[in-house]
């Protein structure tokens, strides 16, 4: 999407800069993925203490497993799930999640050092840092809020706060697209700073398109949260209905209970699949570039693949390959929308 760009640009390009946030946000969505397999081959509760520096490396000697292990006996997990489990098959859960964590240990040092190095070199002017310093504040919120989620399943459930999971979620996805939303401005140039442009229906569409991804990939989370997925195994209909009795019966159960909670991801799916084809089609209608109108239909195929893997999903009573496919998919579709919300900014500034 070259040919729409912005008339001048505010902040300093450069393509050094560009790659390292591409790669950087594609080492989050891969974060994110992971995260998944981890909750779904329940490993996410195998390390039952958060040391970001001593717990690079993992036990070392037969010793150093059995005390791991120990205190992995203590959790809810342990003794209402995994009771008999044995040494060697705790270390397998055990090294998923250390990887894990491992991975996001690289990836904030992948964060941290280029970022300081384009900023001496003066590649990232200091003026323009702002955004920097809150994208490492994010990932620091992120890991946090993964911490704090682990420890909700070391109390008294053997399960994790679905809101905390949901809250990691999103603070990692709010990293990721501002990586590639700040990448974006460093490929096609930069929006104007202090300029009001006006926001044109297309750029509204899009937006509203986004939010409604936002929600829709925080209900996945809730969903995953609550293992709400394994509610039923049929599609379109729940428990041979249509609309099963006692959903809404109470405000809270859109928040708290697992059947609400499906039905809304199920089918909140069908309004993005609405806005973005009202979007292609009033972008086709209206002849805007041929690259705008490319990503659009790029947009709308992976809303499709989005939608059938999430059936699959579904038919599959929750399939770890095809739900680590719909979550990657889905983490595509976000930085495709937030990649069309970037150039239908652009081309609001070249008409003002």
């Amino acid at each position: 999407m070259s040919n729409v760009r912005s008339e001048t640009s505010s902040s300093a390009q450069s393509r050094a800069v560009m790659l390292w946030l591409y790669i950087f946000a594609g080492i989050v969505a891969f974060l994110v993925v992971f995260g998944g397999f981890t909750r779904l081959t329940r490993s996410g509760l195998s390390i039952v203490e958060w040391n970001p520096i001593n717990g690079t490396i993992p036990p070392m000697g037969q010793h150093e497993w059995e005390a791991e292990f120990a205190k992995y006996k203590e959790t809810p997990e342990y003794q209402l799930i995994n009771t008999g489990m044995t040494v060697d098959e705790y270390k397998y859960i055990f090294y998923i999640e250390w990887f894990h964590r491992l991975v996001a240990r690289l990836a904030g040092l992948f964060y941290a050092f280029p970022v300081f190095y384009f900023l001496f070199r003066k590649t990232i002017p200091f003026k323009e840092f702002g955004v920097y310093f809150w994208m490492g504040i994010l990932f620091i919120g992120q890991a946090v809020m993964g911490w704090l989620m682990v420890y909700s399943g070391l109390v008294d459930r053997p399960a994790v706060s679905h809101f905390r999971l949901t809250a990691h979620l999103l603070l990692a996805l709010t990293l990721f697209s501002l990586a590639i939303w700040v990448a974006t401005g460093h490929r096609h140039g930069f929006h104007q700073k202090g300029k009001k442009v006006k926001w044109s229906l297309p750029s509204k569409l899009a937006l509203l398109s986004l939010v409604a991804l936002v929600i829709q990939i925080a209900y996945g989370g809730m969903t995953a949260g609550l293992k709400a997925g394994h509610v039923s195994d049929t599609w379109p209909l729940m428990f041979g209905k249509w609309i099963p009795p006692n959903l809404f019966s109470s405000w809270i159960n859109i928040f708290e209970t697992p059947q609400t909670i499906v039905f809304i991801h199920r089918w909140f799916a069908w309004l993005g699949v609405i806005l973005v084809a009202v979007l292609f089609y009033y972008a086709k209608k209206q002849n805007y570039p041929a690259d705008i109108q490319k990503g659009l239909l790029w947009l709308l195929g992976v809303v499709a693949v989005q939608i059938t893997l999430g059936v699959l999903t579904i038919l599959s009573y929750v399939n770890i390959v095809i739900a680590l496919l719909h979550q990657a998919n889905a983490i595509l579709l976000l930085g495709l929308a937030v990649y069309l919300i970037h150039r239908f900014r652009a081309l609001d500034e070249l008409k003002a």
